[in-house]
Formats: structure tokens, sequence, C-alpha cells
């Protein structure tokens, strides 16, 4: 087969110029590309320090502070109470059952108030969210309760439901209902409209719509008002107990106050931290459990 030769003027070199086999040789030498290493993002590299070491320094560090200045005599006694004797009291506490009967009992008064205002704020935000009409009705009243204090209406519940258990349950209702109403209403009325029309376009019914477009579209926001709602449940509840209670964490705080009993106070204190902890806790593992089909930024 012959080759032709490159025409005149052209800068390119005659391959017919090149011995037989030069050519195979020079491609057989040439080097091999180098391996690629495959490269991993930022935060799926693992860090040397625990996660979970790093997120008890702070509390560790907060309490060598408090036991120094309490050491050194910065904090007196009548002032704050020392961790050692904090914890001392505590397993006092715990050994004569006031503790457990006390949390027992708080227990009971958040979960009555918090179903019942999970129940109210839940309807009012369906009705509002879901129908033009109920908004008309619903919203304009609840916006404008929304603005009163809880607090300020702890007069009225004692003289309209007594010095029971029921003026205590109702002011934790009413601060449970507001921040879930808010946010399941937010959460219906932010799905995306373009889903609603794809719904329609596959025949799916008014019922078939909220339960399979409406209702998922709203619970990463249900779930953070509910989050919300505990933690302003735990602050009613410490206004509750402090209104002629006879049992319960906040009792114990009235009586250590009127003692001058600083590591009382501060026990109760911990105990109400540890329990809505303990709730927001509960809480994020329901949504990492019924929002599994939201992939969200974790953090770098």
């Amino acid at each position: 087969m012959s080759i032709s030769h490159a025409p005149p003027g052209s800068s390119e070199p005659d391959i017919s110029d090149i011995p037989d086999g030069t050519l195979v040789r020079a491609t057989a030498a040439a080097p091999s590309p180098p391996d690629l290493e495959p490269l991993r993002p930022a935060s799926s590299r693992r860090t040397r320090v625990p996660r979970w070491l790093r997120r008890t320094t702070g509390p560790v560090l907060l309490l060598i502070l408090w036991q120094l200045l309490s050491a050194t005599g910065v904090l007196t006694s009548d002032v704050l109470a020392s961790p050692g004797r904090v914890a001392q009291v505590a397993g006092d506490l715990i050994a004569d059952g006031s503790l457990s009967s006390a949390m027992a009992t708080s227990l009971t008064r958040v979960a009555a108030g918090l179903a019942l205002g999970t129940l109210v704020g839940t309807g009012l935000a369906l009705v509002s969210g879901l129908f033009r009409i109920g908004e008309d009705l619903v919203d304009a009243p609840v916006q404008m309760l929304r603005t009163v204090p809880f607090v300020g209406l702890i007069p009225l519940f004692i003289i309209w439901f007594g010095i029971g258990e029921a003026p205590k349950v109702a002011i934790i209702t009413l601060g449970v209902t507001f921040p879930l109403y808010l946010n399941v209403y937010a959460g219906i009325r932010g799905v995306d409209s373009q889903l609603i029309e794809a719904g329609e376009s596959l025949g799916l019914s008014r019922w078939g719509l909220v339960r399979h477009v409406v209702l998922p579209g709203a619970l990463p926001g249900a779930l953070t008002g509910l989050r919300y709602s505990l933690g302003i449940a735990w602050l009613a509840l410490v206004f509750a107990e402090q209104v002629n209670a006879d049992s319960g964490i906040g009792f114990l705080m009235v009586q250590a106050r009127d003692f001058l009993r600083t590591d009382v106070i501060v026990v109760c204190l911990i105990v109400y931290a540890f329990l809505g902890l303990l709730a927001d806790f509960i809480v994020r593992s329901l949504e990492r459990l019924l929002l599994q089909w939201r992939p969200t930024f974790t953090g770098r």
C-alpha cells in the first residue's frame, strides 16, 4: 500500500520517510497514564474527633467552670449551689421518691395539654388551609388570640375552671395550639401548585389530592410545629404548676423558693431541661423516620 506524500509547502512530516517499525515502537514506548484516585467530598470524610464528644464538650466545660467558681467562692451557696451539692440533693429526692412522683405528675399534665393542643391546632389548620371559607372564618380569630400572652389568661382560667387540674391543662393546651396551627397552615399553603395540577391530571379526587399530595407536603412543617409546641408546653407547665399546685416539678420549685433552696431549684430546672431534650429527640427521630423520602442538607 502506497502512502501519499504531503503537499508542497505543508509543515506536516511525510510518513513515508519514517522507517518501518519506528512508529510502532514509539507508540509502544509511550508512558501509561497515571492512576487516578477517586476524590471524596469533604462532608463524607470522617473527622478525628467523634461527634458525640464534640457535642458534650460545651456542657462539660460549663460544668467545670461552674464547679471552679463555686470552689473559689465566687458563687456562694445562697446564690447558686455547687454541682456537687446539686447532685447530692438530686440523689436524695430520687431516694425518697418525691422527684419521680413530681415528674410523673408533670408528664401527665404535659401529655394531656399536648394531645388537646395538637387536636385543636391541627384541626383548625386543616380547616383554614384546605378551604378558603375556612380561612376566612378561622384564620383571623386565631391570629388575634395568638398575640394574647397565654400567661395573662391564667386569672381567667382560674375563674372559669377553678384551681384543680383543668386550668393547668388549659394553659398548656393554649400554648401548644398556636405554633402547631401556624406551621401546619403554612405547610399546607406551601405545597407546590404544580404538584396539585399533576395530581389532578392523573385523575386524583379531592380527597386523593389531600391524602397523597397536600398532607405529605405539609408533614415537614407539621413536625417543625410539633417541636416548637413541645418547647412551649414545658414553658407553659412552669407557669401552670405555680398556680395553686400541690404536686409536680413546679410545686417543688415553689417550695424551694420559699425556703431559699437554690439546690432544689437547680435540680428542677435540670429535670425540665432533660425532659424537654428527650421530647425533642423523640420528635427528631420521628422526622427521620417519616421524612426518609426527602433528602436534606445535613451540614458539612
